[in-house]
């Protein structure tokens, strides 16, 4: 079964997107406020251009809607695509705020489509074997996580969309953010307290360039996340601790450096731990594994494993730590 893919946002994510579609997807339509980037992208595969995303949602051929448009547009096409019966792929955090994502979540629920929310990272070759082994036990209990993502911004970086708070809903923490919270939470579960501080240290814009999170669970097990966009060199690092070992995940490909997984195990008598490795210097797989995933959502009829409880859990916590910082980027 193929499904017919309608693109809402053609830029270099939507560009992505429409590499990844896989055997499972045929782009059938494309839409952008910039009317150039969607002749580009829907020549290249024979898709026809529309001027407007409502004409795209109402075409009967787009079974599925990929929503890669700025933050204030995700929710309002989202919702209507799944009013419209289309399932949707949004793009995180799938809103600026979890007021704006609660008739999204309403009108999926009546329409009884399927939304899966962009947390690609789940989806590195890292990642996924990292959660292999740590579903397995191998590592024990996990104690606490500890993740590092930032990239060092660009000539102009100030100027940008994701700058402008009406646009973004935030800064880094709603920005890169959404990535290490919610693979935080896919390790450690859902999160009831949170506490820490978002800022802006170089960057001349009104919303933040750093964000520092603590977030614990019922059990009192730790996420202690950083996020920046003065980190002058592109860097991931997110590390799981458990009582019998601990795993490593290190660099996403291209300027990120090489994406690695290290597994150390504790021996009997504590000391050095026995440490295996694995390097994945191959072209990165994510976006084409996670949309094969979505197809078999849809076949299935199953819920999305990254689904919009998922951005709303986030959302609430970038809110929260929004509050704690006195920052209202949606003023």
């Amino acid at each position: 079964m193929t499904f017919g893919i309608g693109i809402v946002g053609c830029g270099a994510i939507g560009e992505k997107r429409a590499q990844a579609l896989g055997p499972g997807g045929r782009l059938v339509a494309c839409a952008d406020v910039d009317e150039g980037r969607a002749r580009r992208l829907a020549a290249e595969r024979g898709a026809r251009v529309l001027a407007n995303w409502r004409d795209l949602i109402e075409l009967p051929e787009v079974e599925v809607v990929l929503v890669a448009t700025p933050h204030d547009s995700l929710a309002e096409v989202t919702r209507v695509s799944a009013e419209a019966g289309k399932h949707v792929l949004v793009e995180k955090p799938a809103a600026r705020s979890t007021a704006e994502l609660i008739p999204v979540m309403e009108a999926a629920t009546r329409a009884g489509v399927r939304v899966r929310v962009g947390f690609n990272h789940r989806y590195h070759r890292a990642l996924r074997r990292a959660k292999e082994i740590f579903d397995a036990g191998s590592i024990g209990e996990v104690m606490y996580v500890r993740a590092r993502y930032g990239h060092g911004g660009r000539v102009g970086y100030e100027r940008e969309w994701r700058a402008q708070p009406r646009l973004s809903g935030g800064g880094e923490l709603i920005d890169q953010g959404p990535h290490v919270i919610d693979l935080a939470r896919w390790f450690l579960g859902d999160v009831t307290e949170v506490d820490g501080f978002a800022h802006t240290y170089f960057w001349p814009m009104p919303v933040d360039d750093n964000a520092f999170l603590l977030l614990r669970t019922p059990r009192q097990q730790v996420a202690f996340l950083h996020v920046s966009c003065t980190e002058w060199k592109n860097l991931f690092s997110m590390e799981i601790f458990g009582r019998d070992g601990k795993l490593e995940v290190s660099g996403l490909g291209g300027s990120y450096g090489v994406e690695r997984l290290t597994c150390y195990r504790m021996l009997p008598g504590m000391g050095p731990p026995e440490t295996t490795a694995w390097e994945y210097p191959m072209a990165d797989d994510s976006w084409q594994a996670e949309m094969a995933d979505f197809y078999e959502d849809i076949r299935l009829s199953r819920s999305p494993s990254a689904g919009l409880r998922d951005a709303f859990e986030t959302l609430e916590i970038i809110e929260k730590i929004y509050r704690m910082s006195g920052l209202d980027h949606r003023a």
